[in-house]
């Protein structure tokens, strides 16, 4: 498994009700997004960073998805091109479902 962690810099500060709202209106294209194990939405205290926490099978199931035209995307969506960092992620603790899944 790989982590991929998706941040940018909003241009203004946005409240957590108004990013909330800009997520759950691109929620639905990761719904049963082949290779997505999970994916978390995330904004920071101060309002001015946000991105999203994706878990996915493979880095290339990852790279497959991050293409050129996902991230002008995000950049108009939210006002800033995208910085994707990876991270080999071995082991998950799912509480959720009551299982621990490994590489």
């Amino acid at each position: 498994m790989v982590v991929a962690i998706v941040t940018f810099r909003l241009p203004r500060r946005k409240t957590l009700a108004e990013m909330k709202a800009v997520f759950q209106s691109t929620a639905p294209k990761y719904l049963n997004l082949p290779g997505l194990l999970r994916k978390n939405y995330f904004v920071s205290e101060d309002g001015l960073r946000a991105g999203g926490l994706y878990v996915w099978e493979s880095k290339a199931r990852a790279e497959q998805f991050y293409t050129p035209e996902w991230q002008s995307f995000v950049a108009g969506k939210y006002g800033a091109q995208p910085e994707i960092q990876y991270l080999d992620a071995p082991v998950m603790v799912d509480n959720a479902a009551g299982r621990i899944t490994a590489d």
